[in-house]
């Protein structure tokens, strides 16, 4: 008997052993930083002695009273393929064709998660994708509470024809450059996420630090209960003001013929998801509602509503009345009953809730905004604009778990896990959603380089593409978020060893990713050609140097020229010039290059005091370039103050 229980024992405290493994990141393919300490981590047992070899080095250590251990190997030069190997008592593993070269960490929102496959020629890009010395690793999307040890999932992927369409796509082109003219391996370490706020991507103790972010980061809440009720405070707030948690008598009255609606969420157009219209992550019941005008003949017609796809149940109101309840898969086509109108203005307000086919997907419309109509004989009154929207917060409702909930999440989950593994850089493309509250990302976004920077013990180079062109040509007496984003990244260049993408030739108007990553991923090449590899070539913009004012005319000076500043017009008209005298009334002004100076006349001939130039959210006219073929950064020379300067993270 004794000899079976210390059989079962044994077998016991046998099984209990954790066998030695390595952090996620050091899988099979794997590119490793050359000419830097290589720090490799992982876990074993409990005070655990661990060996590790690695291209002829040997280093040792023992596991921490957690099982945690790390180990540095020499600086090692660009070559491979490599084996590296863990070794303890509890076991061994193994790690096959590594590669040494230069790793880049590549981050930010949708534009940098924007993969290949969905950029400019993708065929003809899987023609020239055989680069098996370029390697890629996805981070998966995950928010949490407190920093993690390990990544969940993940690995390497080689370049081919089959894999790069999932690769980040400014990632890729710029690490095919950096291929092709120093012949290195090149790994990317891909973590981003469509959407997200810089104030995600920062440690809670960065925020401390910063006067900004300190009270903020102070409030934070330690588990995802609290978080919920955090954040459902916050939504409460930003759409009811200080009437928060309203009752269900209260919403009761939503669905009343004369209830005013003129306060709800103003989404314009109803399609898509909520998350995307300004209500951030909501799980539940809601109501959308519009006025409508509607002429005498649609009273006496029995009528359609239609009001594209939702298949929740619903309930339709039409001045108090309920004119429809169900659920209705695919277009909705309600018929309305005669005398249900009324000539003029009418109220409709549909209440319903989370889809059956696709839970996931939360309120929201699906479709076509082509199927928002109101329909009698053959009359048409389009309806696919002008809705509000107002969620149920006195009925059950949660909040999923994404990226701009509760700030420091992201980097708890998506860059923690990947430190200190040795990168020479990161590429950056973020700020569109930041485009609100652009004056404070002067702070926001340098503090989260810092802190990265302080975290990895390294101030590794750090290159970030400034945003795009994108919605409508402001003039500066209206201002412009995106062009005062703009601004704080550009600021943020006094940072060292950073650079910055100039892009706004390139955007779309009309689209917030545009496909042309090719030009973004070569103008951040350009940067690290130049910083970090030496090359003997112009890797910026024309940047605003200096400006001398004599009355009505203005005279600007750029760093960053090349051979000679030139417009990029056919007719050689210099566009995207706006200034203003001493009443702060900006106009559009007429410029011209002069011995590679932009001189800026006033139209009305009155004492010049300001410049602007491309001061808009997507400045289409500005056509000011160097000799290299890039863009000039848009820039102002006064400082008054702008139309973000109040708006915070909350």
């Amino acid at each position: 008997m004794k000899k079976i229980l210390f059989i079962c024992l044994t077998f016991i405290a046998t099984t209990s052993f954790a066998q030695v493994k390595l952090a996620r990141l050091f899988s099979d393919h794997v590119v490793l930083q050359r000419q830097k300490p290589i720090p490799v981590w992982g876990w074993a047992n409990a005070n655990e002695k661990v060996s590790l070899t690695l291209a002829g080095q040997t280093q040792s250590t023992q596991a921490d009273a957690s099982g945690k251990w790390m180990v540095k190997f020499s600086p090692l030069e660009a070559g491979g393929p490599y084996k590296m190997t863990a070794t303890a008592k509890s076991g061994n593993v193994s790690v096959n064709d590594i590669l040494i070269g230069e790793v880049w960490l590549c981050s930010g929102q949708s534009n940098m998660e924007w993969r290949t496959s969905q950029a400019n020629n993708f065929q003809e890009e899987k023609k020239n994708a055989d680069f098996p010395k370029i390697r890629h690793f996805f981070v998966e999307h995950d928010v949490t509470m407190t920093p993690q040890a390990d990544l969940k999932t993940g690995e390497w992927k080689v370049a081919s024809a089959e894999t790069i369409g999932d690769f980040t796509a400014v990632g890729f082109f710029f690490a095919r450059e950096l291929y092709q003219k120093l012949n290195i391996p090149i790994g990317l370490v891909h973590s981003s996420w469509g959407g997200s706020q810089v104030e995600g991507w920062i440690s809670k103790e960065a925020m401390l630090s910063n006067n900004e972010l300190k009270s903020y980061a102070e409030n934070l809440p330690n588990n995802w209960k609290d978080a919920d009720l955090f954040h459902d405070k916050k939504v409460q707030k930003q759409l009811l003001g200080a009437n928060i948690n309203p009752t269900v008598a209260d919403e009761k009255k939503y669905l009343e013929a004369n209830y005013d609606i003129s306060k709800w969420h103003y989404a314009d157009n109803p399609m898509g998801q909520w998350d995307w219209k300004g209500i951030w992550a909501y799980r539940g019941s809601g109501y959308m509602a519009r006025y409508i005008d509607v002429p005498a003949e649609f009273v006496t017609q029995q009528s359609t509503l239609a009001l594209a796809e939702n298949d929740s149940y619903n309930e339709i109101y039409i001045n108090g009345k309920l004119v429809s309840a169900g659920i209705i898969k695919g277009v909705r086509k309600i018929t309305v009953p005669i005398n249900t109108w009324k000539t003029g203005a009418n109220q409709l307000v549909v209440k319903f809730g989370k889809m059956i086919s696709l839970p996931w997907y939360g309120l929201g419309l699906q479709g076509s905004a082509n199927d928002l109509y109101v329909e009698a004989g053959n009359q048409k009154i389009v309806i696919s604009n002008g809705w509000r929207l107002m969620p149920a917060f006195a009925e059950p409702h949660e909040y999923v778990h994404l990226s701009n909930n509760i700030g420091t999440t992201i980097y708890n989950a998506m860059i923690a896990p990947i430190i200190p593994f040795a990168i020479r850089g990161s590429l950056w493309y973020q700020g569109e959603t930041n485009a609100g509250r652009a004056y404070q990302y002067r702070q926001s976004f340098p503090l989260m380089i810092e802190d990265w920077r302080r975290k990895w013990n390294d101030d590794f180079s750090f290159y970030f593409v400034q945003l795009a062109n994108y919605g409508g040509y402001q003039n500066s007496n209206q201002g412009s978020n995106w062009a005062e984003l703009r601004e704080a990244q550009t600021m943020t260049l006094s940072l060292p060893k950073t650079g910055m993408a100039v892009i706004t030739d390139i955007g779309n108007p009309y689209d917030i990713h545009p496909t042309n990553k090719q030009d973004v991923g070569h103008r951040l090449a350009i940067n690290a050609l130049k910083k970090d590899f030496g090359q003997n070539i112009e890797y910026s913009s024309p940047m605003f140097d200096a400006v001398a004012f004599d009355n009505a005319k203005a005279t600007v000076s750029f760093k960053h020229i090349a051979k000679g500043l030139q417009v990029n017009d056919k007719f050689g008209y210099l566009k995207g010039f706006e200034i203003a005298g001493e009443d702060k009334v900006f106009y559009y002004a007429k410029a011209e290059i002069v011995d590679n100076k932009v001189v800026i006349y006033h139209p009305k001939g009155l004492k010049a005091v300001a410049v602007r130039y491309a001061w808009a959210d997507s400045p289409m006219d500005a056509n000011l370039f160097n000799s290299e073929g890039l863009p000039a950064n848009s820039f102002r020379t006064d400082t008054w103050q702008g139309v973000t300067a109040n708006n915070k993270f909350e």
